[in-house]
């Protein structure tokens, strides 16, 4: 018989049931489970003491591990995970060195000691981080989106809208919106500019609120940005990866803020939130900062909010148009279309080096090219 089949736990209970029959011959069943007599009786001094009753091999472990962290500081890693429950060993040992523990051990240890409690599985394994681009400075380029909605204990949907910066990894913004519309995505943008200043550039996807759905040209979302002389970018369509940094900050929500929990109602959602958001900024070490806290990275935007967003200036030999309510404006006896967004809005044409061809602006943007060659 293999020693895989008589070292299995059920054939240890046949062997000693068998051997303490009356009249067994223990001898003869050693030879047939192939087991040396010593560890024959050994199994039924062990059973017959009620110390190895269910046959399990004891644990070979050592009762003094020289090598092992001390209960000090295995009670330390515990706590600051309990603090901390979906950390991993690198931030946990940041943060203990933070608060001055006197032994702290290496994250590969702390990831032992997490294993040994059943707090992380064995061989947990994330994906590589991609290597991404960040910008040099903060302001420079905020990325904005709406998280997946969930659902309400009591009713409706939460929508967590986060604004992150680029540089610093600041989470500016996560707000447990009711619904995804124009009006109130903007309130909150106001709110983050009012707070922390103006951005160079904004980065979102595709679509609404922010991009145009099924008609082309540019929103009013990227009119009121325009007016404060912000530019407005959008991700590759079927990139998500264009915006990584907040689409792996969705995956740390989801983690941190949701895991199994569902939300009695908005303002439930929203303390959660700012917890979070807090813990983020402050206290979370960041992999790709160093492991610094992301607001050690923040600065002052050198642009604060304006009380009245300026009006576009235009020169005095430049050829200005009134947008119209269908979103287009008049020009050589003929409609163009710019889009609905820059309805009442005034945008200037300006002609080309080629003849017939004029290019539309608002603002500092280009917003549309007039072919009177070929009528588009």
């Amino acid at each position: 018989m293999p020693w895989q089949e008589i070292t299995s736990l059920t054939a240890r209970k046949e062997f000693v049931m068998r051997a303490t029959q009356v009249g067994a011959n223990v001898s003869a069943l050693c030879r047939q489970y192939g087991i040396s007599r010593k560890t024959g009786y050994k199994w039924l001094q062990r059973s017959a003491a009620g110390t190895d009753a269910e046959g399990e091999d004891r644990s070979r472990t050592p009762h003094h591990q020289p090598r092992r962290s001390s209960a000090d500081v295995e009670a330390a890693v515990l706590a600051m995970r309990d603090r901390y429950p979906t950390w991993g060993g690198r931030k946990l040992e940041v943060k203990l060195r933070d608060v001055g523990l006197a032994v702290v051990p290496q994250p590969s240890t702390i990831t032992a000691i997490l294993q040994r409690h059943g707090l992380i599985a064995p061989r947990q394994r994330h994906p590589p981080a991609t290597q991404r681009f960040t910008h040099n400075a903060p302001h420079d380029l905020w990325q904005m989106d709406f998280m997946g909605h969930r659902s309400l204990i009591t009713e409706g949907r939460v929508h967590p809208l986060t604004i992150l910066d680029d540089h610093s990894r600041v989470l500016l913004s996560l707000t447990a919106c009711p619904h995804q519309r124009l009006d109130l995505v903007w309130s909150q943008v106001m709110a983050c500019f009012t707070q922390y200043g103006l951005p160079r550039a904004m980065l979102t996807d595709n679509g609404p609120p922010w991009g145009p759905s099924a008609e082309r040209g540019i929103t009013r979302f990227e009119v009121w940005l325009l007016r404060l002389g912000i530019d407005l970018w959008h991700g590759r369509p079927g990139h998500p990866q264009t915006q990584g940094k907040v689409e792996r900050i969705h995956r740390t929500i989801n983690e941190d803020v949701f895991g199994t929990r569902t939300f009695r109602d908005l303002s439930t959602a929203q303390r959660s939130f700012d917890t979070f958001r807090t813990v983020y900024n402050l206290e979370r070490p960041h992999e790709e900062l160093a492991y610094a806290v992301p607001m050690s990275r923040m600065q002052p935007s050198p642009r604060t909010l304006p009380a009245v967003p300026p009006l576009p200036v235009y020169g005095p030999g430049d050829v200005v148009r009134r947008v119209r309510g269908q979103g287009a404006i008049s020009y050589a006896n003929r409609s163009w279309f710019l889009g609905r967004g820059l309805i009442g809005e005034e945008v200037v044409i300006r002609p080309t080096r080629t003849d017939g061809v004029s290019t539309v602006h608002y603002s500092h943007k280009q917003v549309g090219i007039i072919d009177l060659n070929n009528n588009r």
